[in-house]
């Protein structure tokens, strides 16, 4: 981006107002790149992006912002990756430290699932089988000694970078497991977990049947949420790990349920 022709300083709330505007054009931008468009000090570009991160106009990523992401909408995986890093890597944490050797556990598709899978490498653990239909999470472990990988086929989710359909089912439906970890774009205490794609739902609500447990694992921006397919109810659901940030209510209605709920 070019450095603004203006060089009538603009005031703060109409600094914020045209990266509101940027960012509905393209989506995400970098705090380099609004340097070079207003001609201020990064110092004052980070304060801009935490001013609007902090009222809920966008979301802070790694170097920048993004806008702020729809539960019904399908974004790509790297873009995903890029929000509430902190938060996906202690719920990470958490969930891999409730692994055991010779268990064996589903990780579904998503940036937090992938999470899961580099701390499961951290802790060394042998013995562990994984199944999963994300292609980001075998990437994660074809290399972790100890850990055997199912992969589940089907048919390419490019946004998602993940297998669904009724191929992947049908290889499912002869697995078992000990553990489900579910990453979700939209848990609410009505409609349960949910996501964007049918297919994906789908396979996700098939994941639930085959494994002896259900663990959410989805941070603060997903909870009270509701995307466009239903994967299955709250009471299906064993256990959510989640932040630090997510909502009391939410975290006290889901224990009045029974619900485990670990805050990482």
């Amino acid at each position: 981006m070019r450095r603004s022709k203006n060089n009538k300083p603009l005031l703060a709330e109409q600094r914020r107002r045209k990266i509101l505007d940027l960012l509905e054009q393209e989506g995400q931008i970098t705090v380099q790149e609004l340097v070079e468009r207003f001609g201020m000090s990064a110092v004052t570009i980070r304060s801009d992006l935490d001013a609007l991160g902090a009222s809920g106009a966008v979301v802070r990523s790694h170097g920048g912002a993004v806008r702020r992401l729809e539960p019904t909408h399908d974004y790509p995986l790297s873009l995903k990756a890029s929000v509430h890093r902190a938060e996906k890597t202690q719920i990470g944490q958490a969930a891999a430290n409730l692994i055991q050797p010779g268990e064996v556990i589903i990780l579904d598709s998503g940036t937090t699932t992938a999470e899961i899978a580099r701390q499961l490498k951290v802790r060394g653990l042998s013995g562990v089988t994984v199944i999963t239909n994300a292609v980001n999470v075998v990437s994660e472990l074809m290399d972790a000694p100890g850990i055997s990988v199912i992969g589940i086929g089907g048919i390419l989710r490019p946004v998602s970078i993940s297998f669904v359909g009724p191929q992947a089912e049908t290889m499912l439906k002869e697995l078992n497991a000990d553990r489900l970890f579910l990453a979700v774009d939209g848990f609410d205490l009505e409609g349960g977990a949910s996501t964007p794609d049918v297919l994906e739902a789908q396979l996700n609500s098939l994941m639930m049947k085959v494994a002896k447990e259900t663990t959410v694992v989805a941070d603060f921006s997903k909870l009270g949420r509701r995307s466009v397919s239903r994967i299955g109810s709250v009471d299906q659901v064993h256990r959510l790990i989640t932040d630090s940030k997510a909502p009391e209510a939410f975290v006290q209605a889901l224990r009045a349920r029974g619900i485990e709920v670990i805050q990482s």
